[in-house]
């Protein structure tokens, strides 16, 4: 099986790279994010709400890895061939390569055109601070902190779990990540609901964020510093997140980059002072979301040739027992 993961997550990185997301094609994260608010809307109120944020998060993995795993078994139980392929289409669903990659480009096309204005509007799409009033580099820092992060959450963490379980895996994983993002929140409605959902979702992310890391290092030399360096950089930098993993991307792509990122955002008028990540060895310019785009991409086919290393060395490891 773990050959079949592993074909299956590269087909569906490559069909990723291929398609995308086609618009109004059906979406499994729009059914999560369906029966995630209608448990929300229910369950979020009264007392003990840590525990109905329990029961939410469990309700949804529960439903998305049955689902999953049953369609999944069927499509085995026919042929081998219609089960990898039926893997490969789920596990697409869960990466977001190239979707991120013409999100971000979305922003810097206007940019390089000196149209402001749309920069910032197409950077409100895909970030949640206040963008009306970004200067150039603050829009660029923006894009780049959202390519940095999502390389892990949005490409390299379901290949992992792709990797390790199939489609099930990688879904669920991507069930996860979606509690999170629509109840993960530090704020009073979700404080304590979202609780068991941003933690599992740290859980979840540790691994993969620290080797996409490493993947980001490895595979992009950077043009202003050495890779020593590099690595202190990120080391030094990381932790400082106030996430437990969306740091690792951020500083790792800031130290390559020779940029610093990070810094005062304002949420609905709100200020918020996130930790520097990186040096600032040179200024923030547009042409450092496209180079944030090239790390994103080397460092996830890194990733997955890595897959590719471990999961034949547990085959002949398994093979020798």
């Amino acid at each position: 099986m773990v050959f079949y993961h592993l074909l299956a997550v590269t087909l569906a990185y490559l069909l990723d790279l291929l398609i995308g997301d086609p618009k109004n094609w059906p979406h499994p994260v729009r059914w999560m994010g369906a029966l995630i608010g209608f448990l929300d809307k229910r369950w979020n109120k009264g007392g003990y709400k840590i525990w109905m944020g329990l029961l939410m998060t469990g309700t949804v993995l529960v439903t998305v890895l049955l689902v999953t795993y049953v369609t999944v078994f069927v499509m085995y139980s026919l042929h081998p061939a219609a089960g990898v392929l039926w893997e490969v289409i789920l596990i697409s669903t869960a990466i977001a390569q190239r979707s991120l990659k013409e999100a971000a480009m979305e922003v810097y096309h206007p940019l390089s055109n000196s149209d402001l204005t749309e920069a910032r509007t197409k950077l409100s799409y895909i970030v949640g601070r206040d963008t009306d009033r970004l200067d150039v580099s603050e829009v660029v820092r923006g894009t780049v902190e959202t390519v940095a992060e999502n390389t892990s959450d949005g490409v390299t963490a379901p290949l992992f779990w792709g990797a390790i379980g199939g489609a099930p895996f990688a879904i669920v994983y991507r069930a996860i990540n979606t509690c999170d993002s629509m109840v993960g929140y530090r704020n009073e409605r979700y404080g304590q609901f979202g609780w068991a959902s941003a933690k599992l979702d740290d859980l979840v992310n540790w691994i993969p964020s620290r080797l996409t890391a490493l993947m980001m290092l490895v595979s992009m030399k950077s043009k202003v510093t050495g890779f020593r360096d590099c690595w202190r950089i990120t080391l030094r930098d990381a932790p400082k997140h106030p996430s437990p993993n969306s740091g690792w991307g951020e500083a790792a792509t800031a130290s390559i980059l020779g940029i610093q990122l990070g810094g005062v955002n304002y949420y609905k008028g709100c200020i918020s002072d996130r930790a520097r990540m990186g040096t600032p060895i040179v200024n923030l310019k547009p042409i450092h979301i496209q180079e944030s785009i090239t790390i994103m991409r080397r460092a996830s086919f890194g990733f997955l040739l890595l897959l590719w290393i471990g999961g034949i060395s547990i085959e002949i490891a398994l093979t020798w027992i």
